[in-house]
């Protein structure tokens, strides 16, 4: 089983408090540097200046009055004074005897198993040595240092729950949408809201929506597809039913045949029907389908083949006009679907020794033109329109037509960025269906 990830939240709080506790560490380290040198430097400082106080106020051979109240506050001192034969003038009290310093300023000195720092002042008549114990220096300098540290260790946890706190409402809008979402139930496919979302999230909030909205209409087309099915199958299957028990009345040989032709072709009618129904549904939802070049006059030249044998039972005649060669980007099964229904609703309105005439052109704009007219009775202005809608027919037309193949050439042709325009054929006299392309559908020939 795959370990989930860890969430944004956690990660990007984790990495935020790894970063203040590197930068705390950092800057407390950064400080206790900064204070144990400047310790060292006040030290040093303080050192020469009691050196240089003690220059003015010492005797020639003894130490009076003003130089001891200057060496009074000199904690862990030695001060010693010693004349230029070598001869001690004073030390401190209570204070270890070092040797004399040679070198003149600062330097560090081993003596009675410890270390000191030691700074010697020569003047015309003495030589004034300070020195203080590096032990106690260590130790005075590290509380300086602690003191300067303390308020970066102490403020350290303070920023760590700021960030903690800042990181929770950051991500607030995105913790409300996700309870949002796990709300919702399966037929909920409304927007999310985008209010107060980080830019950084908006973007694929506002693809999701677009993914809801997709799937809301390919929802609504499912709900429309089985509400018409439903509808429309349930006549045929009626019939059907009729015909059967027709056929079980049926007391003689020529009934049961009568009775039998007619339940077969209410059999080919509920056929037809389903394989439309299944054809509308699936063009209505293949607009992502992968498109190639097609040439329309050869795709309509294999339609019209499929169709002759109909035809020449009827005494129809069909013919094929137009470029020789005119290519399109689309789906090569989709067009095929669009031909058959065009050819085939102008046989099914058009009367016996009639004409279908198929015209494939492209104008001089640019605009690619698919035209089907017949001789039949044609389509009144007033539904020509309606046509195009599932499950309508024309009232009073001849045949046993479902109302859905001019309904499937209209999803085709939008599918494929075309147009169904439906008029009267002013060669032909009866009903002209033509599909127009935009100039950019396919390359020119």
């Amino acid at each position: 089983m795959k370990t989930p990830a860890p969430s944004l939240r956690a990660r990007l709080t984790a990495l935020l408090l790894l970063a203040v506790l590197l930068t705390a560490a950092l800057q407390a380290a950064i400080t206790w540097r900064t204070a144990l040198a400047e310790t060292e430097a006040v030290f040093d400082a303080q050192m020469e200046r009691i050196a240089l106080s003690l220059t003015g106020g010492l005797a020639a051979s003894v130490l009076g009055d003003d130089a001891l109240a200057a060496t009074r506050g000199a904690e862990e001192l030695i001060i010693q004074v010693w004349r230029a034969d070598g001869i001690m003038l004073y030390r401190s009290p209570s204070a270890r005897l070092l040797p004399p310093q040679t070198v003149i300023g600062f330097s560090h000195l081993r003596a009675g198993d410890e270390d000191w720092r030691v700074y010697a002042l020569e003047t015309p008549s003495q030589v004034i040595q300070i020195a203080q114990a590096e032990r106690a220096r260590r130790r005075i300098a590290g509380q300086l240092a602690l003191r300067a540290v303390l308020p970066v260790a102490l403020l350290a946890p303070l920023l760590m729950l700021i960030v903690w706190w800042v990181v929770g409402r950051a991500l607030a809008p995105i913790e409300r949408l996700r309870r949002q979402l796990a709300a919702r139930g399966a037929a909920d496919l409304a927007p999310l809201p985008t209010g107060g979302l980080p830019a950084e999230v908006l973007p694929l909030v506002t693809g999701m929506n677009g993914l809801l909205a997709r799937l809301a209409a390919a929802w609504q087309q499912l709900a429309d597809f089985t509400a018409d099915a439903a509808h429309e199958l349930r006549s045929p299957l009626a019939a059907l039913r009729l015909q059967v028990q027709s056929l079980q009345r049926a007391d003689t040989e020529q009934a049961r045949a009568v009775a039998t032709g007619r339940l077969l072709a209410g059999v080919d009618r509920a056929t037809r029907l389903v394989e439309q129904l299944l054809a509308l549904a699936r063009h209505d939802g293949d607009a992502d389908a992968v498109r190639e070049p097609v040439d329309l006059p050869v795709l309509a030249r294999q339609a019209l083949q499929e169709a002759d044998a109909e035809a020449q039972a009827r005494g129809i005649a069909l013919r094929l006009e137009g470029d020789a060669s005119l290519w399109l980007d689309a789906r090569p099964q989709a067009l095929a679907v669009l031909l058959r229904n065009l050819i085939d609703n102008a046989l099914r309105h058009t009367p016996a020794g009639g004409q279908v005439c198929v015209a494939v052109q492209r104008r001089p704009d640019g605009v690619a033109e698919l035209a089907v007219e017949d001789s039949g009775p044609g389509i009144p202005a007033a539904e020509r329109q309606r046509v195009l809608d599932r499950f309508y027919r024309v009232p009073g037309a001849a045949g046993h037509g479902s109302g859905l193949g001019l309904a499937i050439v209209q999803a085709v042709a939008r599918r494929h960025g075309a147009q169904v325009v439906v008029q009267a054929s002013p060669r032909l006299g009866g009903a002209r269906l033509a599909v127009i392309w935009p100039a950019a559908a396919g390359p020119e020939d």
